[in-house]
């Protein structure tokens, strides 16, 4: 299974509309996974039109009536790998002790905020994943989103993709 890993699109107020090589990944996925920060009805619309699948969470920068439409925390299982949805986890300093705290039932935890890729496992197991911003790189060299695969209860084929 095919997933693709979206955050912090910011759209209109970062970008016009997402980036050409996102809409070819959303074509290509199985699941859209995406973490909160849409800014825009629109924008969840068109990626929810496009997507086979489309499991979201709303961000801290997301009104009402995008509020209305996903829940502050999405769960779900892909290919027997339990995957948590939100968007803010807090500092990064002790991150990894307070999530797998906050998530012990489950294996992937995928969130946004701070535009920063992030891609580490703790202690318990727990993979926390940020893929960072499609359209509004803050500090980092590059805009960035993420890919992998679900198969067999395992997460594999992380990668980092730079636009």
């Amino acid at each position: 299974m095919k997933l693709l890993l979206l955050a912090d699109t910011h759209v209109p107020k970062r970008a016009r509309d997402l980036p050409a090589r996102v809409w070819d990944e959303v074509d290509r996925a199985d699941v859209v996974i995406h973490a909160g920060d849409w800014v825009d009805l629109p924008t969840f619309e068109a990626l929810q039109a496009r997507s086979a699948r489309l499991v979201a969470c709303w961000g801290n920068n997301d009104g009402d009536e995008l509020r209305a439409l996903m829940p502050e925390r999405a769960d779900v299982t892909l290919a027997g790998v339990r995957i948590t949805v939100v968007h803010e986890t807090g500092a990064s300093a002790g991150r990894e002790k307070r999530m797998s705290a906050a998530y012990p039932d489950t294996d992937v935890l995928i969130f946004g905020h701070s535009h920063i890729p992030w891609d580490t496992t703790t202690e318990s197991g727990l993979r926390l994943l940020n893929p960072g911003s499609p359209t509004d790189r803050r500090r980092q060299p590059h805009c960035t989103y993420m890919t992998a695969t679900a198969r067999d209860g395992e997460l594999g084929d992380v990668e980092l993709n730079r636009l």
